[in-house]
């Protein structure tokens, strides 16, 4: 009924070569046979897999009927409606499949299987009018005419319902599920698209356009494509429902070579189409002229074609773009992390060589040689692995510069063949002509180039693809993270080195310091009191305390920390050797006992640097007529010593801000300015504090908490003998 208006075309032509029809559905027959074998092997391990199978093979019916009935001298029109039929509602039937699954948990009567009663039911009817109607239309030949008209509708109200099965399909799937099933809806959209278009257009004119028929096959065939590619990623889903066991057999695949080629001809093929119609319409608008035009329109977009065919970049960004659509992954980006990690958190305290390493890994390479950004800009050798150093300094620069603004991986090899792939590079002959070099990866932190990471190239050398470049530009960005934390803990350990260093000059300094006003004194008092022999004994007692207080300051340089000699001793006894010492300045510090017994355990000594300080600056800030007051109270756990004077005072905010911080003096040139926040420092290690109150004009009061120790000196004497004698 339908068909009988392509007589015509359907009846053998003087030439098969100018029968167009044939080779669009023999193309469709054979894309369809491939599918067939695919939906076969893959049956197990795809969603409705036998479904997909049965469609595919009356697909391949559909088609394989055409093309004969094309080359038979009388056409086989009831088949070709037949197998058309079956073709469509196969599809249809795979597309309410798809649906039911993807409703799964909901009411409705496609989740249950009394939906396909009801299909097979409509289908017969379907059947039987399309089948019926040319006979009634014979016999009753009023009603030919609304029996085409009927037949036409049917075949686009078919048309319809599978693109609106298609839209249910796309908005019930989640992402996981378009992944794999959005190139199906798209082949099958094509299928029923083109269906709506010819249909309508025969239902508006009465018969179909032999054009648009011919076409048809061609169309197909692009929706057979579509329809591969979701059976592939399919295959390679590893989703819960769709997991193959071990022993199921593995499927075909197209190689991405010859995908490539199919892709780069349907290109091809598109772009000379729409030349074509662009060139009807010049040939059709441009008058006299327009044929010339045309010719040369022709002749421009055909060159451009092949220059575009034949640009090495243009491929090479095919090649990606069809790898990462329509290919799985070649890595299990999880185990490949977490290996990475672990390479990189090794208990090695080579960061840069564990770096080396966890790169070198992800590319399958033996060994590699790191250079990292040094504090003079330049890119020093900082690990090789597996790899001997180089036997000269290179200069890295003009490289990096490269590296920084391109953020390549360089394929050396790639680049001795084939140059021009990378611009305005230079690279350094001495690092191109090092043995096995391969990649140079830039380690990038954030805009600077923290590293430059070169791999030698592994026994078995394999060409990198855009998953293998990707992979390794993330890798290479992560690990310059790590090694610019690297860089910085190492710089902070250098300066908490030098600080360390310089608080212990300074504390020695000062030390010093106190030590040589001692001896002045001793020598600006001798001309005068040379004859009193007491004089002589404290000279000789003062100069002895100086030559064991420089002895302990010798000590701690070459130790590098202040040593603790711990002992016992009577806080009293303590506080009146400091007061004596302190009396050749005036105003002279008053001793006042109200607690005598209280007995510490610590380091002598430094206890002694530290009310020697508090009284000396309690006299410096007094005028000679005032007074310095050092009285000892507290309880048997802890003492209490105060440091009284009514000197010139210091204001709130100076008690606050400055006076325990370290290297900020008031005497000027002749101040350390760390004595007493090393007092406080110190008492503080006991368990201690050092508390002030003061007033400007006023004087200060100064308060020493420190512990008291449980035992007394005569008991830790002889418990030190004891241990000493066992």
């Amino acid at each position: 009924m339908v068909l009988e208006l392509l007589s015509l075309d359907l009846e053998p032509q003087a030439s098969i070569i100018g029968n167009i029809g044939v080779y669009s559905y023999g193309t469709a027959m054979l894309a369809y046979a491939m599918l067939v074998i695919l939906a076969f092997i893959t049956r197990r391990t795809t969603p409705m897999g036998m479904p997909l199978l049965v469609a595919s093979s009356l697909t391949t019916l559909w088609a394989s009927a055409v093309t004969l009935s094309l080359l038979l001298t009388e056409p086989k029109f009831e088949l070709v409606r037949l197998t058309e039929a079956a073709r469509n509602a196969a599809w249809l039937f795979v597309l309410f499949k798809f649906i039911g699954q993807r409703i799964r948990g909901t009411d409705h009567i496609l989740t249950t299987s009394r939906w396909v009663l009801w299909f097979f039911a409509c289908t017969a009817i379907i059947f039987c009018f399309l089948f019926g109607a040319a006979p009634l239309a014979e016999t009753v030949p009023i009603l030919s005419s609304a029996a085409l008209k009927a037949g036409f509708s049917i075949w686009l109200a078919v048309s319809i319902l599978g693109l609106l099965l298609l839209e249910q399909l796309f908005r019930n799937s989640n992402e996981h599920e378009l992944w794999a099933c959005k190139h199906l809806c798209v082949g099958l959209g094509l299928v029923f698209t083109y269906d709506f278009f010819m249909y309508a257009q025969a239902l508006l004119f009465q018969q179909l356009d032999r054009e648009v028929w011919q076409a048809r096959g061609f169309a197909a065939t692009m929706a057979a494509i579509l329809i591969a590619t979701s059976l592939s990623r399919w295959e390679h889903d590893e989703s819960p429902g769709y997991i193959a066991s071990d022993d199921e057999p593995g499927g075909i695949y197209l190689s991405r070579h010859v995908a490539f080629h199919s892709l780069t001809l349907m290109a091809a093929g598109i772009y000379l189409i729409t030349m074509a119609l662009a060139a009807y319409f010049i040939s059709y608008l441009g008058g006299t002229w327009g044929g010339v035009f045309q010719i040369v329109f022709l002749c421009g977009a055909g060159m451009i074609l092949a220059v575009l065919l034949l640009s090495g970049r243009i491929r090479a960004r095919m090649r990606v773009w069809l790898s990462k659509n329509f290919f799985s992954y070649k890595y299990d980006y999880r185990l490949e992390w977490l290996e990475f990690t672990r390479i990189l958190a090794r208990e090695n305290m080579d960061v840069p060589q564990n770096i080396t390493r966890a790169v070198a890994n992800l590319a399958q390479s033996p060994a590699g040689i790191l250079w990292s950004l040094g504090e003079n800009g330049r890119f020093d050798l900082d690990a090789n692995w597996q790899m001997p150093p180089p036997k000269s300094t290179m200069d890295l620069h003009p490289i990096a510069g490269w590296l920084r603004e391109n953020e390549w991986i360089i394929d050396i090899d790639e680049w001795k063949i084939e140059p021009d792939l990378y611009g305005n590079l230079r690279m350094p002959r001495e690092l191109a002509e090092i043995p096995g070099a391969w990649l140079v990866i830039p380690l990038l932190f954030g805009e600077r180039l923290q590293g430059i990471l070169l791999l030698r190239r592994a026994d078995q050398a394999r060409d990198l693809n855009w998953e293998d470049r990707d992979l390794l530009k993330v890798a290479g960005k992560q690990a310059a993270s790590h090694l610019a934390q690297h860089q910085a803990d190492q710089a902070l350990v250098q300066s908490r080195q030098f600080e360390a260093f310089n608080r212990l000059s300074a504390y020695v300094i000062h030390d010093l310091k106190n030590i040589l006003a001692q001896l002045s004194l001793v020598v600006a008092n001798a001309q005068k009191h040379k004859q009193n022999p007491e004089f002589i004994d404290d000279m000789v007692d003062t100069v002895s305390n100086t030559v064991n207080r420089m002895n302990s300051l010798m000590a701690q340089l070459r130790e590098g920390n202040m040593p603790q000699k711990t002992g016992a001793f009577s806080l009293q006894e303590l506080l009146a050797g400091v007061v004596k010492e302190s009396e050749h300045r005036l105003p002279s510090p008053r001793l006042e006992l109200e607690n005598d017994k209280a007995t510490l355990e610590c380091d002598r000594e430094r206890l002694h640097s530290v009310f020697e300080h508090l009284i000396q600056n309690a006299q410096e800030a007094t005028d000679d007529s005032g007074y310095v007051t050092v009285r000892v109270k507290g309880t048997e756990r802890a003492a209490l010593i105060e440091i009284e004077d009514n000197g010139v005072g210091m204001d709130e905010h100076f008690l606050r801000q400055r006076l325990f911080k370290p290297f900020d003096s008031t005497k000027g040139l002749t101040g350390m300015g760390i004595g007493v926040f090393e007092s406080r420092d110190f008492v503080r290690s006991l368990g201690g504090d050092i508390e002030v109150q003061s007033k400007p004009g006023e004087g200060s009061l100064f308060k020493v908490n420190i512990p008291c120790s449980a035992r007394t000196p005569e008991a830790i004497a002889k418990a030190s003998l004891e241990d000493t004698l066992s």
